[in-house]
């Protein structure tokens, strides 16, 4: 089993008190020091881009009652350079770059490119960097950027329309960060049809804004351009390792027909859907990846250890559920403006909470194996020194049980 830790670096409300940024970034370094000697493997951090504050203004708020930024880090590569200078061991990752907006496709190929081959003039180096990659979480990021219906039929059609913009993004990236030469006629055509839409009713309101009953509607490309290759072009690719941020299999299968990619998946998603997921990539993986394994599914686990010297082994299970049911009630509540109980009580069932020995064992009964997991001790808390307590009680007294050897 392999652990990780992710930052969100996350600017929220919690109990009536929010550092400023400085504060916010001083503990993370703090923290990012920490899990370096403690012998995390990568460092993922959450990227996210324009402030959550403001959206709320906006005619069409995201998420008009969360309070703060949801995270500070907006460019894994600057801060990639930083993390690489400062720990020994560490990777490091994002979970997830956002490639759609600050330039689209070409411009974060180009940059990661050049991120590589920095990376890289040292022939010793072996520290990778874990690139996560996606459409981004929120639509307010992406639209100053142009990411928004062209046309009545793509407005109609705009959730499924997201979903073939992000696919088009990613072959362009994709074979852009590969080396390729390639302009948008290379490009494969998208459609929009009856099959990639829930409803009958969804696929009629495309219809009637399309003004005719057809089969298939093309969707024009967003990204026109002739033939284009990035530079720095003798980067070498093998510090990078990919991982693809959605749900969607059509873009999962697709992106590891150019590149071997892995697939994301958070803490709150159904065993089953993994587990099909997982059977599923054990196909469609990239020959040059290797054989597809548990560690290609990197997974969110929100982390609420105690270890409480002067607490029985139920004071302390206990007060780490208590800890862990507030901290997801609030996030909820934030995010969603109303508190859904059923998300709150899965999202804490599938968190580690409680002791050390109670962690130990929801490990064993509840995760494979061969498991990558991204802890996130930091959800919800801007206790610093409580923060790397929890890290200390994981590797001291959990991660021990599953690395021996």
């Amino acid at each position: 089993m392999r652990f990780d830790i992710f930052f969100s670096i996350c600017q929220t409300d919690v109990d009536d008190f929010m550092p400023d940024e400085r504060t916010m970034f001083q503990n993370f370094f703090e923290q990012l020091h920490l899990a370096d000697n403690l012998g995390f493997g990568t460092a993922w951090l959450a990227e996210t881009h324009l402030s959550c504050e403001l959206q709320k203004g906006h005619k069409f708020p995201v998420i008009p009652h969360f309070k703060g930024e949801i995270g500070l880090n907006t460019d894994i590569l600057q801060m990639g350079h930083k993390i690489f200078g400062i720990t020994k061991n560490l990777h490091i990752g994002s979970a997830i770059r956002n490639i759609l907006c600050n330039g689209g496709p070409m411009a974060h190929a180009e940059a990661v490119r050049t991120f590589l081959t920095i990376h890289g003039q040292n022939p010793e180096e072996k520290r990778l960097l874990d690139l996560g990659f996606a459409s981004g979480r929120f639509e307010f990021s992406n639209r100053p950027y142009g990411i928004i219906p062209r046309n009545k039929v793509e407005e109609a059609a705009w959730p499924v329309m997201k979903g073939k913009i992000f696919l088009e993004t990613v072959e362009i990236f994709l074979k852009l960060l590969r080396g390729d030469i390639i302009s948008s006629d290379d490009t494969q055509n998208l459609n929009l049809t009856k099959e990639d839409f829930r409803t009958e009713d969804d696929w009629q309101r495309v219809l009637d804004a399309h003004g005719s009953s057809v089969k298939s509607i093309p969707v024009e490309k967003r990204w026109i351009f002739e033939r284009t290759q990035i530079i720095p072009k003798e980067t070498n690719l093998e510090l990078l390792r990919l991982t693809i941020g959605s749900h969607d299999p059509v873009s999962q299968n697709y992106a590891n027909t150019i590149l071997p990619c892995g697939v994301f998946n958070l803490s709150i998603t159904p065993s089953a859907q993994i587990e099909k997921t997982h059977e599923r990539m054990k196909e469609s993986y990239h020959k040059d990846g290797g054989e597809w394994t548990q560690q290609h599914m990197p997974r969110t686990v929100l982390i609420f250890p105690n270890d409480d010297a002067n607490a029985t082994e139920e004071e302390k299970n206990a007060r780490a559920e208590k800890t862990a049911q507030a901290a997801v009630t609030n996030y909820w509540k934030a995010m969603a403006g109303t508190i859904d109980q059923e998300k709150v009580d899965n999202a804490v069932e599938n968190a580690l909470a409680g002791s050390p020995s109670k962690i130990i064992q929801q490990l064993r009964n509840d995760f494979h194996p061969d498991e990558r997991l991204m802890l996130w001790f930091d959800f919800n808390n801007h206790n610093n020194d409580e923060v790397m307590r929890g890290m200390r009680i994981f590797m001291d007294q959990v991660a021990p049980e599953f690395c021996k050897g």
